[in-house]
């Protein structure tokens, strides 16, 4: 068997063995894995490193685990549900490796900077919904304010000074302090409910 590394670091394993499938077989469970590959490594690698893992040991089993997945349907084997097959062979070996890891007294932590480049920059869906939740009601209470506080408020949003927006709306620079000071209070009540 040669392993050679793809751009991925992830060994693309091609069989010159005698019970080696037909190459065109072999080429097509090749490109089934690496599509595979590229659809779950950054998930899976955040499984693991959720499991505990250094973030070398992490990229080590999602290599062991597409490497088996290579295996499996070298061989044969059921195709269905392949997603959940990855992660529960991602899961068996990174609680064994976990294990092992645990045993060994020079064990390095998790590096936090490592964690945080694997962990999903969007927002959930829970996280949108409330997000969104929040705009609606920000956006009502700007709308419920009086004409001229939502000038002064739009204004300062837009990076004005206090005196400028006095001058634009032909306000005393003390009226546009208390209509913008009572404005944000209205915005923080509207916030926190």
């Amino acid at each position: 068997m040669i392993l050679r590394e793809s751009e991925f670091g992830f060994p693309s394993v091609l069989a010159r063995t005698a019970d080696a499938t037909p190459e065109t077989a072999c080429s097509e469970v090749e490109s089934e894995v690496i599509q595979l590959f590229d659809e779950y490594r950054s998930r899976l690698l955040r499984y693991v490193l959720s499991i505990g893992l250094t973030a070398g040991h992490g990229e080590e089993i999602v290599q062991e685990v597409f490497l088996a997945l290579f295996r499996h349907l070298r061989q044969g084997k059921p195709k269905d549900n392949l997603r959940g097959w990855v992660f529960r062979v991602a899961h068996n070996l990174a609680l064994k490796a976990r294990m092992s890891e645990r045993t060994r007294p020079d064990r390095v932590e998790l590096d936090e900077a490592v964690a945080a480049e694997q962990v999903d920059p969007q927002p959930n869906p829970e996280q949108q919904l409330a997000s969104g939740q929040r705009q609606t009601r920000l956006m009502a209470t700007v709308r419920a304010l009086p004409e001229r506080d939502q000038h002064c408020l739009h204004l300062r949003a837009e990076g004005l000074r206090y005196r400028e927006i006095a001058e634009i709306l032909d306000m005393s620079l003390g009226a546009v302090s208390i209509s913008l000071s009572r404005s944000l209070a209205r915005l923080a009540r509207a916030d926190r409910g």
